[in-house]
């Protein structure tokens, strides 16, 4: 790591990881507001706001490089936009505000406003396209899963590392019918499947706890911003993971090379997405497997976050109680 990086590294660690919590909390809150509304719009908007105010809070010279999309598509929190008070260390921040837009709007499981946040050129800068994935969690020997092995050899090796039979794996598999010979794949080896409407991030996320969430395995195809934002998290948990771009127009291939990338064909490692100090807080907005949802009392508000840090391997949940509602906003 070079000296900057160090330089940098020490002041993630000493100042950044609650507050990164506090940008997670206040996106999942204005979000959440807006659960079951139908409107995915409005719920994104809200929590793009209130996290571009948080950030703008910190002590970084921050550049977003997994965002709301390019600058003439998003308003704010686009691709290359200055965040942060300047007056601290460079660092590129990968987020999503409100994953899972249309599980927010119909107020279903695991719907979180996630951000992640590393030294400069140390996160993938991906382009809005989509990227197949294979992800499982720590504990398994390195190079036990290949995204260009065929679904039940990997899902075999999990099994055999596992010490389980085929049928005790489950695969958490986006509900799309681009999966639809994916899906078909899997049931064939007599694997069980998770399918989940939308939110890949959490999906991943999944595959690190299987004896709390039941999934071992992720697989399929997504968006390749959340890929970078996963990779992220494992980064800090643990675990395996490749990915590869899907591009099909030129649009998009032109829009790749702008980004730095030079092989579009290329099969990303875990290392290639994240490098090794990466911070990443995730705050539920809807109730999931991994952590609860915003809860609005009377008097208080109550937020459940996950925060990480790779270079320590530190996880901790906060679950906290908030009783000083002007910092959120609300009307």
């Amino acid at each position: 790591m070079a000296k900057n990086d160090v330089a940098a590294s020490s002041v993630l660690d000493r100042i950044l990881t609650l507050e990164l919590v506090r940008v997670a909390e206040r996106a999942a809150v204005s979000a959440a507001r807006l659960r079951g509304h139908g409107d995915e719009m409005a719920a994104d908007q809200a929590a793009v706001d209130a996290m571009r105010r948080e950030l703008n809070r910190l002590p970084i010279d921050g550049t977003v490089v997994i965002g709301e999309g390019e600058r003439d598509e998003a308003p704010m929190l686009y691709i290359g936009e200055a965040v942060g008070n300047k007056n601290g260390p460079k660092v590129d921040i990968a987020l999503d505000p409100l994953e899972g837009t249309t599980v927010c709007a119909k107020n279903l499981p695991n719907s979180l406003a996630v951000i992640a946040l590393a030294p400069e050129g140390d996160l993938l800068n991906a382009p809005d396209s989509y990227m197949d994935k294979i992800a499982i969690g720590p504990g398994y020997p390195a190079g036990l899963i290949d995204l260009d092995a065929p679904i039940a050899a990997n899902i075999a090796a999990i099994a055999k590392e596992k010490g389980v039979k085929v049928r005790e794996i489950t695969a958490c598999v986006l509900d799309r019918p681009r999966h639809a010979r994916l899906i078909e794949d899997i049931r064939a080896t007599g694997a069980a499947i998770r399918l989940i409407g939308d939110g890949d991030v959490a999906g991943v996320i999944h595959c690190t706890d299987p004896e709390e969430t039941g999934i071992d395995l992720y697989v399929g195809i997504g968006g390749a911003p959340e890929g970078v934002l996963a990779a992220a998290a494992l980064r800090c948990i643990g675990g395996q993971m490749q990915t590869r771009l899907v591009i099909t127009r030129e649009e998009q291939v032109e829009r790749a090379y702008r980004m730095g990338i030079e092989d579009i064909k290329k099969k990303y490692t875990l290392e290639d997405m994240a490098g090794p100090d990466v911070l990443f807080a995730a705050t539920g907005v809807t109730d999931g497997n991994l952590l609860q949802g915003v809860k609005f009392g009377r008097t208080d508000i109550t937020t459940h976050t996950l925060v990480m840090r790779s270079s320590t391997g530190t996880v901790r949940y906060i679950k906290a109680k908030h009783s000083q509602l002007d910092k959120f906003h609300l009307d």
